[in-house]
């Protein structure tokens, strides 16, 4: 793609991330810097021009779409735009209107589409797997009382730093699916670490809690996929290479370190009673996102190991526990 692609594909992406209206301020803000921080990326667009172009309707989306005249170029914008539609976990009657939309300016093959579409579904389906529907009394009582783990320190540890090699792992693969799997697997570890400290919680929970910390669901995907772009991992698009690592891989596992910050604020914040409020939430994921990016560096070897080895299988046996 030359950088005029990675600009249309990343104005589709924003404008599907924007297409339900429903986007919290928040929300908003954090793709906001995801844009200003891949701005800073060798040879990027501005990206934060491109940002506020969206925002405030100035960028066209019919203008976006015919940029793209290639075939894997018009799957891969469309492939993404559904993703980030999909990223939490449910498609809106204005997600699902503006899809359509997209569908018929990137002229794109129906069977090719149908089969984007049932790959969006399999993201679905880890998203629902990784967590119970439904509260179970336990979350309900809002008990503030320090909980001690039904498990030691170090499984937990070790437990999290599983969960961290395996999520830098999935963000060197260049396939679609690889990235959306990330923030299933967050779910399922924080999941995890409330259920050691007995407390059981649902997705929607799980996701405030996720979102309070400063990680939207929507933003993380968007920079996962804006790093994938302008680093070279989707140049070649819809001829995708499965099981093996990019050479812009290196230094490019940026969610070993917020799945690993994640996991050690779950800890804190379930062992200590679920005491802290979002402030304090999203200053302490800070404080811990520094450590683990240096983190990263010294696991790196081990993550683009196991990047080599990874298929939908072994990451969907994971998800679901088996």
């Amino acid at each position: 793609m030359n950088p005029e692609q990675q600009r249309a594909t990343l104005t589709l992406a924003l404008f599907a991330a924007f297409a339900d209206g429903e986007k919290h301020a928040r929300e908003r803000e954090e793709i906001r810097r995801i844009a200003d921080t891949l701005a800073g990326e060798a040879g990027a667009p501005d990206l934060m021009k491109l940002y506020q172009d969206v925002l405030l309707r100035r960028a066209s989306l019919e203008r976006a779409a015919n940029l793209l005249t290639e075939a894997e170029h018009r799957q891969l914008a469309y492939e993404m735009a559904m993703c980030v539609c999909e990223v939490d976990g449910r498609v809106s009657e204005a997600e699902k209107a503006f899809l359509d939309s997209l569908k018929k300016l990137l002229s794109l093959d129906a069977s090719r589409a149908e089969l984007i579409e049932r790959e969006a579904d399999v993201i679905v389906e880890l998203s629902e797997a990784a967590a119970p529907a439904t509260v179970a009394a336990a979350a309900a009582t809002g008990a503030v009382v320090a909980a001690q783990p039904n498990v030691s320190e170090a499984e937990l540890d070790k437990s999290i730093l599983n969960y961290a090699l395996m999520n830098g792992a999935l963000e060197l693969l260049p396939q679609s699916w690889a990235s959306m799997a990330i923030i299933p697997l967050q779910i399922k570890m924080v999941y995890g670490i409330g259920k050691a400290h007995g407390v059981q919680l649902d997705q929607d929970h799980i996701k405030e809690f996720i979102a309070a910390a400063g990680v939207g669901l929507t933003s993380q995907y968007l920079e996962q996929f804006g790093r994938k772009l302008l680093g070279g991992l989707l140049g070649k698009a819809a001829g995708k290479t499965f099981g093996k690592v990019g050479s812009a891989a290196t230094g490019m596992a940026f969610s070993f370190a917020t799945t690993y910050a994640l996991g050690q604020l779950a800890k804190r914040y379930y062992a200590g009673g679920r005491v802290m409020n979002t402030v304090v939430l999203k200053e302490t994921f800070q404080n811990l996102l520094g450590p683990a990016k240096q983190m990263q560096t010294q696991y790196l070897p081990q993550i683009q190991q196991q990047a080599g080895n990874l298929d939908m299988g072994r990451v969907m046996a994971m998800v679901r526990g088996a």
